[in-house]
Parts: C-alpha cells; structure tokens; sequence
C-alpha cells in the first residue's frame, strides 16, 4: 500500500513538472513575439538639413519614411518581426549585406562610411562608375584580392531578375526614375524584394543631400561611421557661410546624344553650391516645370541665350560620359567655340567622386 501511495505522488509530481514546462515553453513563446500596435515612439533622429525623409525609433525598431514613397520598418539583426505590421508599411531586416544599388549617387556615401562590403548588385556597368571601388569591385575582384570591404560586385542586365533573386538580394535602392518604369518596382516588389526609392536629389541644400549618408548608415549597420562623415562635411563648408558674391556668372550642365542641353533648375541644390562659392547661377529662374524633376532639357538656342557670356562653365561629366579637353567640348557641341567661357579658358569638367 506503501509503494502504491509512493507511485501515485511520483506520477503526480512528473505531471505537474510537466504542466510547468508546458507553461514556461507557452510563456517563453508568448515573450518572442510583438505586436505593432503594441510599439511606441521613443524617439526620432535629428536631420539638420534633410526634408525627404525621417527615421522614428520604437525601442530598438527603426521607421524610416520616405516622401512619396512610404514607410519602411528596420528591424535589427536578432530581433523578432513585429506581428500585424500595417499594409503599406515594408519590412527591412537586417542584415541589409546583398544590396542592389541602383542609384549611383549613394555609393560614393556607401564608400565613405565603410559600407560597400553590403553591395552586391549594380544597376551601372564597370565603366559607368566614377567611383574607382565600384570599378574594382565590379572588375570581378574578391573581397580578400582587394583588402578592403568591398564584395564582388555583379552588374544586373534589365529584367535579369534570377540574377537578382540568385544572389539572395535583401534590399534594392532605386532612384526617382523607377517610376518611369514602374513595371521593374513592381516586379522586384513582386518577387518579395523591397524597393527604397531614395529622393535625395530633391533636396535643395548640398548638405540636406549629404545627410542621406546617415540613412545609408542605419541601414547598413553603419550609423556612427555616417554621422562622423556628416559632421566632418558640415565643418568643411562652414568657411562658406559668410562667403560674399564674386560677381562671377556660372552655368552648370550637360549635353544629351540628341543635341539638347541638361541644366539645374534654381532651386537645385547644384545651384545652391554655387551660390555658396560666391558665384551666381545663370539658371537661378528656371523653377518647376511641372515635372518634379530637378532638371530640364534646353534647346541649343536657349542655352546659348542663357550661358554665352557666362563667366564660367562647369560641364557635368558624370551625365553623359567624361570631358578631358576643350578640343573635346568643343567637337560635342561646337556652339560652345562661340561662349566666352571658352574663349577665356574657363571651363571645367565636373565630376562627383
């Protein structure tokens, strides 16, 4: 009767051992998941220049929001995916290591902060970039060939989308003009491929555009590396705050393969350097042309009217292919013989690296 009684207290203390275990194992289950509804702001980034997006932080979560473009949730390396996330809400999980970059103005940032190790994509052929690491790296050269942190680096042909979908793409950076192809947005959407359409060349402020490296930084597990750089411009461009007009005229632009000429509007951040320099924008009138774009087209005979007797010109070479003489500038467009820029020697190609 004895053993009977000791059988039965040993059967009930497994069961309620068990019962326990149960209960932690539901409990511990229950703590690994979070509900959106259930986050709260806990702060927000400081941008001192930027206007085109924002980034708020919910404890160790990250909602960035891009003008026109929507909300992306950043979730850090090893932290649970929040549960009933709103629809047009994108979730980023980090690490963001396989980008495909479209945008070519983001990698010389991405190259500044120590950050091109994460981009494996390009949008651009080899012989497209002007920054000499995406050459390298697209030059088919490891990551242990260059001693540096940058990845081999594979140049995506359009609609090569098993390419993309192969090399495990976590993230795709376009610029403005996905949305003249909106099929290629929605087709990466589609494929479960999160698409930023960064806006930075809407910012009208050469610093607001430096200030998207903080958002390159966040994404990238780079954020100290990017404040560092941001600061570092910001002292750099102080000397120019009480810079006084030199009087000097400036046109700044470029020639398309059909004869028209590319310039910045007034209230580009382009024409905001040159105001900074102490010069004066040829162009400061053109404003929006109803397009949003932050350039327009001239016919040869505009532009003419407009820049020949500028004190100075700076051809964009990093638009329509680079520009090493006059004999050269000349042969693209031989109007220019006649501006007085040319004629005085002072004109320069302008590159961005």
């Amino acid at each position: 009767m004895q053993k009977k009684r000791i059988m039965i207290v040993s059967v009930i203390c497994i069961l309620l051992l068990t019962l326990c275990a149960c209960g932690t194992k539901k409990q511990e289950k229950k703590a690994d998941t979070v509900d959106f509804s259930s986050l709260s702001k806990t702060g927000s980034m400081e941008l001192n220049y930027a206007t085109q997006y924002s980034v708020d932080e919910y404890g160790g979560y990250k909602m960035i929001t891009i003008v026109d473009d929507g909300r992306f949730l950043l979730i850090p390396e090893g932290m649970v995916v929040p549960q009933n996330i709103p629809e047009d809400v994108t979730v980023l999980q980090q690490p963001l290591d396989k980008t495909y970059l479209v945008s070519t103005s983001v990698m010389d940032l991405v190259r500044q902060i120590d950050a091109m190790s994460d981009i494996r994509l390009s949008g651009t052929k080899e012989d497209g970039w002007y920054v000499e690491e995406a050459r390298e790296a697209m030059g088919h050269v490891s990551k242990e060939e260059y001693g540096k942190s940058v990845a081999k680096v594979l140049q995506v042909l359009n609609g090569h989308y098993e390419l993309i979908l192969d090399e495990g793409c976590n993230l795709a950076i376009e610029n403005t003009m996905i949305y003249h192809n909106p099929e290629v947005k929605e087709k990466l959407e589609e494929l479960g491929i999160p698409v930023l359409v960064e806006r930075s060349s809407y910012e009208t402020d050469p610093l607001a555009r430096m200030e998207w490296g903080k958002l390159y930084g966040i994404l990238l597990g780079k954020q100290q590396e990017a404040e560092q750089l941001f600061d570092t411009q910001v002292q750099r461009v102080a000397p120019l705050e009480n810079q006084q007009p030199t009087g000097k005229t400036v046109a700044f632009f470029s020639i398309t393969s059909n004869n028209l000429v590319t310039v910045r509007k007034g209230s580009d951040y382009v024409a905001r350097m040159i105001e900074m320099a102490g010069g004066s924008y040829v162009f400061a009138d053109l404003t929006d042309n109803g397009n949003n774009l932050a350039t327009i087209n001239l016919s040869l005979e505009d532009f003419y009217a407009g820049a020949k007797d500028a004190d100075v010109l700076l051809y964009n070479s990093t638009i329509e292919g680079s520009i090493a003489s006059t004999e050269q500038l000349v042969e693209k467009c031989p109007l220019l013989a006649q501006f007085k820029a040319v004629q005085n020697g002072s004109k320069y190609a302008v590159g961005l690296n």
